[in-house]
Formats: structure tokens, sequence, C-alpha cells
């Protein structure tokens, strides 16, 4: 558990540094407004780039099946969402809840302490295709639920453009056409992009906690539930169960299921942000998951590495 602890103590430590400085009035709305436009739009597109471009290899399998198992749950956290009598427009921030890791704060550096550079390996293919899959699914859904009543071809207009004006989904894209083409980074402009990138789980965590001023749990709990426990609990078990029907290697079973059960990432909260809906849900489900996965991912671990 000590080991887990040392990884989330810093995320505890910035999102309550921003629910402080909002709080206190130091940084008003205006000022964590622009915080968020700065990661959306700048840091975390550089972060993405410079991690695709970098030419990672391997864990394919693993890929495949943590990426089933996610639009599984993904489409499941809908589908419920519908039965419920929810929108399209406040289960679709749901679902990427339930889906969308921290891979990168928490998961390098567990993934790296707990099964070493192998381990790492098979993350960092995933990791690739983290933000390509879930946060271009996730800007369709959120286009089609502000947009159920256009025709059909205005429909699939809106949502195309929805994708292209999203600066994260277009730098993983850019990443992907960039690497396919076998193209080189210049090492100026990769420190360049390391740098504003590095910025990217600070700024979006620190914005986390400002969001989370004001929120009402009692009314919000029922939905932050359903999306922490889709993700603590049910993502991970599919995975495992996936890794293991397919003949996966212990290595790929015990790096994949990890990286399953990791909390909500960050970037769940600014796509909420994006599009305005459900930020406080969206942040509170960050904080509780991180929080619970002190447990559930000091389970885990114990599990695989005994």
């Amino acid at each position: 558990m000590g080991q887990v602890l040392d990884v989330v103590a810093p995320v505890f430590a910035i999102i309550a540094a921003g629910f402080l400085a909002h709080w206190r009035g130091m940084i008003g709305k205006a000022g964590i407004a622009g915080l968020n436009s700065f990661a959306f739009a700048v840091a975390t597109p550089a972060l993405l780039f410079a991690s695709g471009t970098a030419g990672h290899s391997g864990g394919g399998w693993a890929g495949l099946v943590f990426f089933t198992a996610a639009f599984a749950v993904y489409g499941g956290v809908l589908l419920a969402g519908r039965w419920r009598g929810w929108s399209l427009r406040r289960s679709g921030p749901m679902a990427l809840d339930a889906t969308f890791g921290n891979t990168v704060m928490m998961g390098i550096p567990l993934i790296l302490a707990a099964y070493g550079q192998q381990g790492l390996s098979i993350l960092l293919v995933i990791i690739a295709l983290h933000s390509l899959l879930l946060l271009t699914t996730a800007t369709v859904v959120s286009e089609l639920a502000q947009n159920a009543q256009a025709r059909k071809w205005l429909l699939l207009r809106v949502s195309i453009l929805g994708v292209m004006r999203n600066p994260i989904v277009m730098a993983v894209l850019s990443a992907l056409v960039w690497s396919t083409l076998g193209l080189p980074v210049p090492d100026w402009l990769r420190r360049a992009l390391n740098l504003v990138g590095a910025a990217t789980p600070g700024v979006s965590l620190f914005c986390l906690g400002a969001s989370l001023v004001g929120f009402n749990l009692a009314a919000g709990w029922r939905q932050m539930s359903v999306t922490v426990v889709a993700k603590l609990l049910l993502l991970p078990a599919m995975v495992f169960c996936l890794c293991r029907l397919l003949g996966l290697s212990d290595l790929e079973v015990a790096v994949t299921t990890t990286i399953a059960a990791l909390p909500t990432g960050a970037n769940a909260f600014l796509m909420s942000s994006r599009y305005g809906v459900g930020m406080a849900e969206s942040g509170a489900a960050v904080l509780v998951s991180s929080v619970l996965s002190v447990v559930t991912l000091s389970v885990v671990l114990a599990l695989f590495t005994l």
C-alpha cells in the first residue's frame, strides 16, 4: 500500500491546492477557465504528440484486450444511462469517467516500480492509443448529444467537425500520421513539447480541485458511484478475464489488469469542461476513485507481485 500511496499522494496534494486556491478566492472563475483552456488546447496536445512520436512497440494483444473491455464498459454505461432515463448528454461524460484512466501521472511510475521496463513498454503502447480511441469516441458522443435534433447528414458533419476542432484528438492523430511516415522530430522541438506537456498533469488536477468548490455530493453521488465502481472494479475484472481467455503471458495479464484498475484520469474532467457538462461530477469521480484506488491497486499489485 505504501508504494501506491507514494504515487497517489501528489495527486491529492495538487487537487487540494486547486480547491483551496479557488475557495479562498486566490484564483477566480476566469483564471480557472484560462488554466483549463491552456491544459486542454496547449499542454495536453503537446504531451500527447511528444509521446505518440516516441516510437513504442510491442504489447499488441494486451492493447486489444484493454480496449475491447474499455469499449464494452463504455457502451454498457451508455445503455445503463438510457435505461435509467438519462440523456446522452449526461451519460456520455459518465462513460468516459468509467473508462479513461490516469495512465501517465499514476500509471507510469506505478507500472515501472512494480513490473520494470518490460511492463512499462506494454503501458506505453496502451497510452499511445488511449486518448486517440477514448477521447475521439467521447468527442463524437458529445457532439451527437448536443445536436440530437439535427438531420442525419448534418449530424455526421457536426460530429466530424467536432473531432477536428478537438486539439487533443488532432494531436494524437497528427502523431500517428507523423510516426507512420517515419518523420523525425527535431530535438529542439521535442524538448519544447516536453516542457509544455509536463504542465499537463499538474494544471489539470489543479483545475479539477477548483471545480469541486460548491459540489453537491448528496445530489451527485449516484452518478459518481456508478462511474467509480465501473472504473475500479468492473473494467479490471473484464480485462483480467479476457487476458486469461486469450492466454496472454503472466506479465501481460498483470500489467494490463493494473492499467485497467487505475483511477479516472484528469483528461476525462477536461472533456467535461470542454462541453460544460458534468464537470463537478467528473472531478469528484477523479478524486474519489483516486482515494479508493489506494486500496484497490494495493490488492491488484499484491495478487500479481507476491
